[in-house]
Order: structure tokens, then sequence, then C-alpha cells
């Protein structure tokens, strides 16, 4: 079985944001709320400072605290990819998984249930890539099999620096970041 993640590059993103419109548009997501947003951070001291930019979302975690703490089940991971998703219509609300998500991927839809980030796992179910993904005008974000070890994904984590936001976190994300 596949299990999805994501490697962004770090060095190529320059924060156009045409990710975030595009999951936007593709999920229907109200105004006022994202699934995906653009984040930097710098670091450093003058005069010698690094700034990342990042394209960040859901980390479908291999151990996703929202799923745990969901009391109806409506967080569950999926079959195909071990996507971590919300079925709406079990969700009751509660926000157990908003409080418990360590990267703040989640918010409360104006219709009363949690979102978030899918991975476009019904455009993946086609064949196509996640919306995020096929918008990049660097082409900076790769979606892919982390356990196959000649995918796009698995090969650039095997040949470049990276890390992952919050480890200490102990959920095992599987959004990549590319430095």
């Amino acid at each position: 079985m596949a299990r999805f993640g994501m490697a962004i590059d770090t060095v190529r993103c320059v924060g156009c944001m045409d990710c975030v419109v595009a999951c936007k548009t593709e999920n229907s997501v109200p105004e006022g709320f994202n699934r995906d947003w653009i984040a930097t951070e710098v670091t450093g001291t003058f005069p010698t400072l690094h700034m990342e930019i990042r394209s960040e979302r859901c980390n479908h975690c291999d151990s996703p605290p929202c799923v745990h703490c969901c009391p109806t089940g409506a967080s569950h991971v999926h079959d195909v990819g071990g996507v971590v998703l919300v079925d709406y219509d079990k969700c009751i609300g509660c926000k157990a998984c908003v409080a418990s998500c360590p990267y703040g991927a989640r918010f409360i839809n104006p219709s009363g249930y949690a979102e978030k980030c899918t991975f476009c796992i019904h455009r993946v179910e086609q064949g196509l890539l996640p919306a995020c993904v096929s918008v990049c005008p660097t082409h900076c974000m790769h979606f892919g099999d982390l356990d196959d070890p000649n995918s796009e994904v698995s090969q650039l984590l095997a040949s470049r620096n990276h890390h992952s936001l919050l480890p200490e976190a102990g959920t095992k994300p599987r959004i990549f970041y590319l430095t």
C-alpha cells in the first residue's frame, strides 16, 4: 500500500501563493479559511540571516493526534495512501481535532464540520496530482509514495537535506522541507 507524502523545496519556493489559490478553488474552501498557507521563517543574526519560505498544510502524520482524539471516528486514516481525512457526516464540530493538531492545520467550516487538506485525494485517485502541486510555477512541490524508493519524493529525500515541522511532537509528519 502506498504512503503518500510531499517534499517542498524551500530553495525554490517564492511564496507566490498559487498553491493556496489552487487549493481554495479546487476544494471550494470558504472565504476567510485556508487548507494550506505560506509561512516564512527568518533565522540567524544580522547581518547573517536566512529566510525559509514554505507552503504548509496538514502533515498527514503517521501518528495523527487528530484521529486518536476524535470521539466519533470522523477523523480517520484513508485506505488509499494513508491520507488523514474527515468524514463530514460523522463530524460533530467538537474541535478536539483542531486543538490536538500541533500544526494548526484544521478549522471548523461554517457548516459545522472540521476541514483540512486532503492531499486532493479525489484527484490522486484519478491519477492526477494534488491541485497545489499541479499549479506550482517554480515546481518546488513534489508528491508521491514515500515507501517507493523509486518515487521522485523518496529520491529527493534520499539526496537532499530536509526537515519536518515539530518532529518533537512525535506525530511522524509526511511533509518534508528540502533545504
